[in-house]
């Protein structure tokens, strides 16, 4: 019997599509990419003097690729040349977008297959879906190919040129990103407007209106003054100043004048106005709004969103996630519309299917809207007993936004009325005029089904509120019930969150939605941007970097400059354009072209001052830098003025004096950073510290800091003489280290003493001893202070206090009360944190422990950790089961320094290959 090898990305799809195509065809996974460009020192020693040595790719020769299979990886491409030999036919199955095409050609330039092969392509994973797949098969596209080498070669040239000029001046360890930099450019420029902004306050006037004839009373605002808009949020720019100049600005007593008068008038209703209201449903999701609204509806980061929908995809319950289209096909409408009227009834869905076929800026792959897979949708109801936590509630989403992209619009009305006062008593004013909105839902439409979210700092439309006015007529008489000044300040510009990142970036066309969530996560672990909340916070570290990036690479962070290198992938993946010449611009330019190729901008840099790139000015003489331990704030002071006192005096400052600094903590975010905050951190944590007093036994100073890792209380040591150099082959003296102690959580530097700081500095503290084995040793059990709390120490076995005051209090048999309970933490004692059930390979039963290096899910022969986004309590057993299944087909660690080391002297050259003209006729060959 012929026997057909197919290739996929995961062992999770091997095993859901080997079910559907039957004992003819035998599918195995490659476990994502097989090789890459390897980095210059785990070249061949040939290779590194070579053009390939700088960034493995020949820049000079048509930018030419040189690719290794990467270590951990040879092992199954040894089991995938086994399989393909006993094989009649290869059907390379990846993905269908440019990076699963450049996987499928990775695979063909490594196996070198001798039969037939073809390129399988699919976006859902059902049996109906597989079965045509197999059997309608195409060429491997070469264009796709292309779009995806060149964007890797871009970014290693990105990366190589530019990350060292961040390593010389600013950090090392530092990375720079084609697509990263620019989003950490946007999360700086909104905290620069937000350090910018100056609030501005402004008052109005809100009451409560009833009809004297009949009906339900109604609130409304104030909205002019003498036939003068009054000023409102909107009216004021960011720096505070007022920018309309034909509105009326209240101020606190004027406001407080007409509500007194209001509240003692009758108001007359001068207009009344009614138009009809109408709302679309949202398009199906694409990668980029799916996104958003796990974001915003589930809480979920990208990075999250993105594996819970890799992991619905793969079992069959969705269709492709990585997709910019929302392009439904006809039988998925078919499908929507059969269970909207099943549902909620004939009437919710169009008399004809709604088509969305508008793409995003820079699309590229015209796959289908992510949607549930099948032609009839199974209801979340169907999967409640298959699904649990994030994969149901994914889930439920998708079929509730693709359902409702069918659906009717809603409808209803929206009613706005306007009051008319007289208020001639107040003295400020003849007549003033107040009005309301209100909007009725008559028929919910596709409301029945989903709303979508909205991101944080978004305006909401009044006229979007579903609230009622009472019928009311032109001239009707209202009592007024309520009548109240009302203060408010303008906001500053809201913060980032991913969410909101995410679809500014999109609107841009930066990077490509497939992208974003790994750009989220790079941009967190690089240290550039941090969470609080929901929000996305910039480090000071982001500062000085985009500030070097935007002053010495301008063009490489500009939006539009790196919307149009996508949208020159896009071309090369569509075959209009070739990618060597593509390279060939970016890189070394062209001649008449208005920005340099990245050769010419690293090469013509000039001279950089480290220094002055890692300070921003925060005015008044206060300055933030951004030092190698961190970012400190430092106070500079202008000739002629006395430091300490910032008066002006005429007399240029001491050279010679320290200027005062003080570290800036994690927990101050940079729009909080004036010169006022600068002052206070000045004052409460200067180089020298806080003296608290002496200590009596020792006679030391005792100081008060506040460190990068929070506040501290250290003592002051004499300065010991200098020590005379030691004798050759004899070490220096050690020299002597101060005792430190870090306040506790409910401690304030500002107030500690003394007494309270040498309690800290007393620590460790000895307990008491006890008698351990049958030698009768003496142990001593101490308490101690540390990195992850407070804690009892007896030898190496250490127990966690429950609070910081027990340091101080408790005795010896609490003590030895707490040993004799079993131990919660260990290899040994712990028990496992989450049952999941039996393993479908081993069959063998699942559990999550938590190790020494943290969690992870065992069957008893094979362990997989916990990646960081994998929650050990609410993590699916089909989660775990895919991360044995990644950890099997990687195969055993054992030795593997020693391995990779004999192997990288007799294998390089066969394991790794040059990118040649020979990617055409093997594409042909298919």
């Amino acid at each position: 019997m012929p026997r057909k090898l197919v290739i996929v990305e995961s062992p999770a799809k091997a095993k859901k599509i080997g079910g559907y195509l039957g004992s003819d065809y035998v599918v195995d996974a490659s476990v994502g990419h097989i090789r890459d460009l390897p980095t210059p020192s785990e070249m061949p020693a040939d290779m590194k003097k070579g053009p390939y040595g700088k960034f493995a790719v020949d820049v000079d020769n048509g930018f030419d690729a040189y690719y290794v299979v990467d270590p951990d990886k040879r092992k199954k491409v040894a089991e995938l040349k086994r399989l393909l030999k006993d094989s009649d036919e290869l059907l390379l199955a990846t993905d269908e977008d440019r990076e699963g095409e450049a996987i499928a050609w990775h695979l063909l330039e490594v196996l070198k297959p001798k039969v037939p092969v073809r390129r399988m392509v699919f976006h859902e994973i059902t049996k109906e879906a597989i079965v045509r797949a197999a059997q309608d098969t195409r060429e491997l596209d070469t264009d796709l190919v292309d779009a995806q080498e060149t964007r890797r070669i871009l970014d290693r040239l990105y990366g190589y040129e530019v990350s060292p000029v961040l390593w010389r001046k600013i950090r090392q360890g530092l990375s720079a990103g084609r697509v990263q930099s620019v989003a950490t450019r946007l999360v700086v420029q909104r905290e620069r407007e937000r350090m910018a902004f100056r609030s501005a306050s402004y008052w109005d006037v809100e009451g409560d209106f009833a009809p004297q004839e009949a009906g339900q009373s109604f609130a409304a605002r104030l909205s002019s003054v003498d036939g003068v808009r009054v000023a409102t949020g909107r009216d004021f720019a960011d720096s505070g100043e007022l920018r309309a100049s034909n509105v009326v600005h209240l101020d606190q007593s004027r406001a407080t004048s007409i509500a007194n008068a209001v509240a003692a008038a009758t108001a007359t209703v001068s207009s009344v106005q009614e138009k009809p209201y109408t709302r679309r449903p949202s398009a199906p999701f694409t990668t980029s709004t799916l996104q958003q609204e796990a974001s915003r509806k589930l809480r979920l980061s990208s990075k999250n969103a993105m594996r819970v929908a890799q992991r619905l995809y793969e079992n069959g319950y969705i269709t492709y996630m990585r997709t910019d289209s929302t392009t439904l096909s006809e039988s998925a409408m078919t499908a929507a519309r059969a269970q909207a009227s099943d549902m909620y009834g004939a009437e919710y869905i169009t008399d004809t299917p709604r088509r969305y076929e508008k793409k995003a800026k820079g699309a590229q792959e015209a796959h289908e809207a992510i949607r549930p897979a099948g032609d009839r949708f199974r209801t979340p109801a169907q999967v409640a007993g298959e699904l649990r936590g994030e994969d149901f509630s994914l889930y439920e989403l998708i079929w509730k936004r693709t359902v409702a992209s069918q659906m009717t619009d809603a409808r209803g009305s929206t009613a706005t009325v306007r009051l008319s006062v007289p208020v001639a008593s107040s003295g400020v004013a003849e007549q003033v005029e107040f009005s309301a909105s209100g909007t009725v839902i008559t028929f919910r439409g596709f409301l029945a089904a989903y709303e979508e979210g909205r991101d944080a700092g978004d305006a909401t439309d009044a006229s979007e509120q579903e609230r009622r006015l009472p019928q009311l007529t032109e001239g009707a008489l209202l009592d007024v019930e309520r009548a109240e000044a009302d203060g408010h300040e303008t906001s500053p510009p809201a913060r980032y969150t991913e969410a909101s990142l995410v679809k500014a970036m999109e609107e841009r066309g930066i990077g490509r939605p497939s992208t974003y969530a790994a750009t989220v996560g790079t941009i967190q672990d690089r240290g550039y941007v941090r969470t609080k909340g929901t929000a996305l916070v910039p480090t000071w570290l982001a500062f000085a970097v985009t500030r070097l990036l935007e002053e010495h690479f301008p063009s490489l962070v500009d939006y539009d400059f790196t919307a149009s290198m996508e949208e020159g992938l896009d071309l090369i993946a569509s075959g209009d354009r070739g990618r060597v010449e593509w390279l060939n611009k970016f890189y070394f330019g062209a001649t008449g072209q208005t920005v340099e190729g990245l050769r010419e901008m690293v090469e013509h840099l000039g001279e950089i001052d480290a220094r002055e790139i890692s300070t921003i000015d925060l005015g008044d003489g206060m300055v933030v830098r951004v030092g190698r331990y961190g970012p400190y704030v430092e106070q500079v002071v202008p000739v002629g003025v006395d430091p300490a006192t910032g008066e002006v005096t005429g007399e240029a400052p001491d050279p010679d004096a320290k200027p005062r600094r003080a570290t800036i903590g994690d927990d101050v975010a940079p729009d909080e950073m004036s010169p006022e905050k600068a002052r206070e951190l000045l004052a409460t944590a200067d180089d020298d510290g806080r003296v608290l007093g002496k200590d009596p036994e020792t006679g030391h100073d005792i100081i008060a800091r506040a460190g990068r890792y929070g506040p501290y209380v250290t003592e002051v040591l004499p300065e010991e003489p200098a020590a005379e150099k030691p004798a050759k082959g004899k070490k220096k003296a050690a020299k002597t280290k101060p005792r430190t102690a870090s306040l506790f959580k409910d401690m304030d530097l500002a107030t500690i003493e003394l007494d309270a700081a040498l309690k800290l500095l007393s620590l460790p503290r000895v307990v008491g001893t006890v008698t351990e084995g049958d030698e009768a040793t003496q142990v001593e059990i101490t308490a101690q202070n540390g990195r992850y709390g407070p804690y009892l120490k007896k030898g190496t076995d250490s127990r966690s206090l429950v609070t910081e005051q027990q340091l101080f209090d408790i005795t010896l048999e609490e003590a030895v009360a707490i040993y004799a309970e079993p131990k919660r933490r260990g290899r040994a004692a712990t028990p496992p944190l989450k049952e999941l059930g039996e393993d479908p390979v081993s069959g063998k039963p699942v559990v999550v422990k938590d190790g020494r290096f943290g969690p992870y899910v065992t069957d008893g022969e094979s362990n997989a950790t916990l990646r960081k986004d994998d929650d050990p309590e609410s993590i699916t057993p089909e989660r775990g089961f895919e991360l044995l299944a990644e950890k099997r087909a990687k195969g055993p660690t054992t030795r593997k320094r020693a391995v990779k080391k004999t192997a990288k002297k007799s294998t390089a050259k066969k394991s790794t290959a040059k990118k040649t003209t020979a990617k055409k006729s093997a594409a042909k060959s298919s």
